[in-house]
C-alpha cells in the first residue's frame, strides 16, 4: 500500500444527467473518469475524488441560498479548488473556449487585504456551484492579518 502524502477530499454531489456531467467535468474542466455505475460516476477532480450521483428528484434547491462576500453574491453551497497560476489560466482558457457562463467572473477578491485571491464561480450542468481560486502568495490562503 502506498502512503498518501496529503489528505484528499471525497465529495458526492447530485447530477440530473450523468452524460452531461461527464461532458462537463471531463470535456471542459479536464477531469478524468474513474469507476462508474448507471447511477453514479467518479472523477479525478484535480487529484481529489468527486462523485456525481444521479438525482431524478424534482427538487431545485441549489441556487436558493447566497451570501455576500467582499461585494459578490456567492452561491451557497459551493465547493472548488485552489489552483496555481498555470492551472488557473488554463482553466479560464478552457471555460472561455467552451463558452461556459460564469456565475461570478474571474476577478481579485480582498484586494490589498488578508486573503487576497483570484476567484471565479461557475455552475455545472446540474446547477452545482464551483469556485476556483488562485493565490499569488500562498501565505494568504489562511491569512487573518
Amino acid at each position: 500500500m502506498g502512503l498518501m502524502p496529503t489528505p484528499l477530499f471525497h465529495l458526492a454531489i447530485p447530477a440530473k444527467d450523468l452524460q452531461e456531467a461527464r461532458n462537463f467535468y471531463v470535456g471542459i474542466l479536464g477531469a478524468s473518469e474513474g469507476r462508474s455505475d448507471e447511477r453514479w460516476v467518479d472523477f479525478n477532480f484535480f487529484g481529489h475524488q468527486l462523485v456525481l450521483h444521479l438525482d431524478d428528484s424534482d427538487t431545485d434547491f441549489l441556487d436558493k441560498v447566497t451570501s455576500v462576500v467582499d461585494g459578490d453574491l456567492v452561491p451557497v453551497p459551493h465547493f472548488g479548488v485552489i489552483l496555481d497560476d498555470t492551472n488557473w489560466k488554463t482553466l479560464v482558457k478552457r471555460l472561455n473556449v467552451a463558452g461556459w457562463a460564469y456565475e461570478i467572473e474571474p476577478h481579485v477578491k480582498f484586494k490589498n487585504l488578508p486573503g487576497e485571491q483570484w476567484t471565479m464561480f461557475i455552475r455545472d450542468p446540474s446547477g452545482n456551484a464551483l469556485e476556483f481560486k488562485h493565490f499569488e502568495n500562498l501565505d494568504q490562503i489562511f491569512a487573518t492579518e
